[in-house]
């Protein structure tokens, strides 16, 4: 693997061509997911910019675009980045990170990160939410999804993945306690309004359990 001091964006600048392949159409067998994403997109209203965070190839970034969003994907891995933009060139995609999401402040209506903050240990989290509730205005909307659990990793475990579909990867996922979660989301600047715990849906995606936290920016 080429050297890179972050093995995160290393790791998914290896794999981005079959990410999408794999991974990139499978929002089609999610109606939970979908559903949620009408949600937001209903909240925000058509007004303003929204940002997709950990955008991977795009898939989200172009369903919350079909919903009427003015949306930017926005991912550390630049090859990801370029997948995106291969596949969806209407939209825009920037390359950014939880330390760094290139926002003024209160610049975004909202965002969503599906499956991003799983990368992060515990202060990452932490600072994540913080930039986030920077980025987004107030009384707008934040939409998070991460794993709870599998068969083999309980809420608060670390799996460590070495090799991906073949392709030497170096990355952590970490299974996140929800309510551990919420008390983060909420220190952060947000009121937690809606959380949705579900179970793997078959056939689809990697069997795990699954939590979608819907918040709101609090007023400064």
């Amino acid at each position: 693997m080429v050297d890179d001091p972050d093995p995160t964006r290393r790791s998914y600048d290896a794999i981005a061509d079959q990410y999408a392949v794999n991974v990139g159409a499978e929002l089609a067998g999610k109606p939970v997911d979908r559903a949620l994403y009408r949600l937001f997109a209903e909240l925000v209203g058509p007004t303003g910019v929204v940002a997709d965070v950990g955008c991977g190839p795009g898939h989200v970034t172009e369903y919350l675009a079909s919903l009427g969003l003015t949306v930017v994907g926005v991912d550390k891995s630049p090859r990801m980045i370029a997948v995106a933009k291969r596949r969806y060139p209407k939209r825009r995609f920037v390359v950014g990170t939880f330390d760094a999401l290139h926002a003024a402040d209160a610049e975004w209506s909202g965002a969503v990160a599906p499956y991003s903050i799983i990368h992060l240990n515990a202060d990452g989290c932490r600072a994540a939410f913080r930039e986030l509730a920077r980025a987004i205005r107030p009384g707008g909307w934040l939409l998070v999804a991460f794993h709870i659990e599998d068969a083999e990793n309980p809420p608060g475990s670390v799996a460590h993945l070495t090799e991906w579909w073949g392709t030497e990867v170096a990355l952590d996922f970490h299974f996140l306690d929800p309510a551990v979660v919420c008390a983060e989301v909420e220190a952060a600047g947000f009121v937690l309004m809606s959380r949705t715990d579900r179970a793997p849906w078959p056939g689809v995606e990697h069997q795990s359990r699954r939590s979608y936290l819907l918040a709101q920016r609090v007023s400064r």
